[in-house]
């Protein structure tokens, strides 16, 4: 019972000291790019992200590869599902064509169908968000493509929580401009 006592009381004390939470939004990036493609209709599988950036952690890699949370701050959107809609909607803007993540909601099948997998989403301290993977374009008239991907966006040296947002948004529509340009065409 008296080990029991000593876990609670330490239990308390962490309650008390941890970090208040806080959710973080990620702003949308502007799109200026316009680009015409190969397809009027193009649906978008969810994004497929390693577990670190599944998650609702937000993560810093340090100078040796090392990852860490930041104490009390988390993604205020699932991962996986606010990238797939970022993606969507900037090919959509950049294009004109209508796109849509899975399940599709339109009528009939679309024309050509996205995959993205993500190998490494994170703000290293070096000064650089990375974003970096491969990304699959199918279609029905047997067109397919497999293209790598990384991308990179510069980070204020001490950035804080939305300089970090910012940078992934900018990743993300950087990734929306490169599959219509190299994968749609």
């Amino acid at each position: 019972m008296k080990n029991f006592s000593a876990v609670l009381v330490l239990a308390t004390l962490a309650a008390c000291t941890s970090a208040p939470e806080q959710r973080l939004t990620v702003p949308r990036a502007p799109v200026e790019t316009k680009l015409r493609i190969a397809f009027a209709s193009v649906a978008l599988r969810e994004v497929s992200l390693p577990g670190y950036a599944a998650g609702e952690d937000v993560y810093l890699s340090d100078a040796a590869g090392v990852l860490r949370t930041q104490p009390g701050l988390f993604w205020a959107d699932d991962p996986s599902r606010a990238i797939t809609l970022e993606l969507s909607r900037h090919l959509a803007q950049i294009t004109g064509a209508r796109i849509a993540a899975e399940p599709w909601p339109f009528g009939g099948f679309p024309e050509a169908q996205v995959e993205v997998r993500v190998e490494e989403m994170l703000a290293q301290e070096g000064g650089m968000f990375r974003l970096a993977g491969q990304y699959f374009v199918s279609s029905e008239t047997g067109r397919a493509r497999a293209q790598l991907f990384d991308l990179s966006v510069p980070l204020p040296l001490e950035a804080g929580a939305t300089a970090i947002a910012a940078a992934r948004a900018q990743a993300v529509r950087d990734l929306a401009v490169a599959i219509a340009r190299d994968g749609l065409r």
